[in-house]
């Protein structure tokens, strides 16, 4: 008769012992070993290479590890899970990692030796209390799933609603901080519903739901028409990931005669993955008059590889930079090395943020040409804001 060959895997001695001595009364099988932890047992399995192994779940290098690891190495080798009651959570874990059988440790004698007898046979076994085990555990996780799956339909229904109507675009000046005058606009989305949410979660959740190439096709569109009612001389600055701007086709209802007063704001919504490829897409349309702008300069390491890899027209010095620029001396020299760096390379340079009297008197002392910020005007509808006025900055300030 050919016994089934098992080796016994438990942190415990006196369970590694009882279990052992339990095994032994069945003539079919045959225990040859005993371990300890994960590595002593995947050991044993690779001296002894054992029909069965009975695998304690939450021993020290863990049961789920091992299981996994076995399997992969000795196919041969079946695994029966062997578990306490409250590690419910495991049974899937147990199975997943490629254990045929489970059974808990306050099952009785006979179902522990049938769960190894039938693993030994290539069959699989769950005791009564083992399945219960995975039936709640099974439960659990779909109730989890069905509420999950719940929260993204609401999550895609509010972001459809805002794509389709619910979007708004506020504009703020951009001017020339020597003469006031307006320079261009920067298109900025703004969202409705309760709770208010800021534009970057929204765009955020919308990548998140696999819905952010339509909500930030949905800005741009949106954003373009102010081309027709901004002055002549003004540019519109409008923002887009790299992802987006390189998906074919975007570009196609553009107006040619539109490029050379629009200014892209390469945003951080997704990274960009091939600088070459995005400069190809972009070639033609920067041939046409279209600027690049980068964004966020000097807030962190994308935005310094965006500048030195896609030859920008403009660089927008990032707000944290601009904030009591007049009294941080590391803002200032930061601020100072861009600006130079700027005129080095025939870039222009925009300071975003400007609040205060005294950070402008310093952005202008550092040489900056140019600034948006709540000082010179508040993102507002193009109803609002009074574009014709000559100069934008308060009174006092030019």
């Amino acid at each position: 008769m050919t016994r089934v060959r098992v080796v016994v895997a438990d942190d415990q001695p006196h369970v590694r012992t009882a279990l052992r001595d339990l095994l032994a009364t069945d003539p079919t099988i045959e225990v040859v070993g005993v371990a300890g932890d994960a590595t002593e047992v995947i050991m044993r399995c690779a001296t002894l290479t054992p029909d069965v192994v009975v695998m304690d779940v939450k021993m020290p290098g863990g049961g789920i590890t091992a299981t996994r690891t076995i399997c992969l190495r000795h196919p041969g080798t079946r695994v029966v899970a062997f578990s306490a009651y409250e590690d419910r959570s495991s049974v899937l874990e147990m199975l997943s990692a490629g254990a045929t059988g489970y059974v808990t440790k306050g099952s009785p004698p006979a179902e522990i030796i049938a769960a190894v007898r039938q693993a030994g046979q290539g069959l699989s076994m769950l005791s009564p209390m083992a399945s219960a085990e995975l039936v709640h555990e099974l439960g659990a996780r779909l109730r989890l799933d069905e509420r999950h799956a719940a929260d993204r339909r609401r999550g895609v229904e509010g972001m459809e609603s805002a794509i389709r109507g619910d979007l708004r675009m506020v504009f703020q000046p951009i001017v020339d901080l020597r003469s006031g005058r307006l320079a261009g606009v920067e298109a900025l989305a703004r969202f409705g519903g309760q709770p208010p949410q800021a534009p970057d979660v929204w765009f955020a959740e919308a990548a998140q739901l696999g819905l952010g190439s339509p909500l930030e096709r949905a800005a741009f569109g949106t954003a373009l028409p102010a081309l027709d009612r901004i002055p002549e001389e003004a540019y519109l600055s409008v923002n887009l990931s790299a992802a987006v701007a390189m998906e074919p086709g975007f570009w196609d209802d553009v107006p040619p005669g539109a490029l050379n007063r629009l200014v892209l704001e390469l945003t951080e919504h997704t990274a960009v993955h091939d600088y070459e490829r995005l400069g190809d897409v972009l070639a033609p349309l920067r041939a046409r008059g279209m600027r690049l702008a980068v964004d966020d300069a000097g807030a962190g390491f994308a935005s310094l590889r965006h500048i030195l890899l896609l030859d920008a027209d403009l660089i927008k010095i990032d707000v944290t930079l601009i904030r009591d620029l007049h009294v941080h001396r590391a803002r200032r020299a930061l601020t100072s090395a861009l600006i130079t760096f700027a005129a080095e390379t025939q870039t222009m340079v925009i300071a975003e943020g400007i609040e205060q009297a005294d950070e402008l008197a310093c952005l202008r002392e550092l040489g900056a040409a140019f600034g948006q910020g709540y000082l010179i005007a508040r993102p507002a509808s193009l109803d609002e804001l009074d574009l014709g006025s000559d100069p934008l900055l308060p009174a006092g300030s030019h």
